[in-house]
């Protein structure tokens, strides 16, 4: 499904991913843990466009990703799901999950995908005309989580989704995360709770300093290894 190469890339005269390399098998959900500054982020904007490389490559499906723009990703099958939600918090729940199925190749489907989001997130439903601004830190990840599905995209990317959320949440999201995999789709997950992040994967690729020092299966990860490596004992 997606293979990063050799990949560099950064901002301006400061880079931040060096060779980094790992693939996401289709139908599978691959977690990338790692501490803050380990270059997560930076490399999920990467496959997003919205950080260019200046080596290696980046291909969905055999063909090259890299050098894509960012608006043409929902085209190309891939959505992604961002740290701190960005919903838009003057527009309605509804409102805001109609923006995910924005281009026109979606908005056929636009109010069936709705109904299914609603399905997964109950919450949502209930309050389909309430601002978006005026939900809990919860109820916004869903809202984020929700939209990010309106495409019914090939590749899902979500980028911290239990940042700053009470266990309780945390859990449930991780439960719909869990849902998402039985389905076959194929997620990739940048989470900082490993044990949540590594019990719900099939593949593990732990980032340190811009670099993967860790991939392994998700079944055969050790907690304890991975705790040593991620806090660089």
């Amino acid at each position: 499904m997606l293979e990063i190469a050799n990949v560099r890339a950064g901002y301006g005269a400061i880079n931040i991913l060096w060779d980094v390399s790992l693939s996401v098998p289709t139908g599978q959900l691959t977690t990338i843990i790692g501490p803050n500054g380990a270059g997560k982020t930076t490399l999920l904007r990467a496959i997003m466009g919205l950080v260019p490389l200046s080596q290696g490559s980046i291909r969905l499906n055999g063909e090259p990703l890299d050098g894509s723009s960012t608006w043409s990703m929902l085209e190309r099958g891939v959505a992604m799901i961002p740290e701190g939600r960005m919903i838009f918090k003057d527009m309605s729940i509804e409102e805001n999950l109609m923006l995910g199925a924005f281009p026109k190749a979606h908005r056929a489907a636009s109010q069936a995908n709705c109904e299914k989001a609603y399905a997964m997130f109950p919450r949502l439903s209930e309050r389909r005309a309430q601002l978006a601004g005026t939900l809990s830190g919860g109820e916004a990840q869903m809202l984020a989580m929700a939209r990010g599905l309106m495409s019914d995209p090939k590749l899902l990317i979500i980028d911290e989704p239990s940042l700053g959320l009470a266990p309780v949440v945390v859990n449930e999201l991780f439960e719909i995360l869990a849902r998402l995999k039985a389905e076959g789709r194929t997620i990739v997950l940048v989470e900082q709770n490993t044990h949540k992040a590594v019990g719900v994967a099939d593949h593990v690729h732990l980032m340190q300093s811009g670099k993967v020092v860790l991939s392994q299966p998700a079944a055969e990860v050790s907690l304890e290894a991975l705790h040593e490596l991620y806090f660089a004992r």
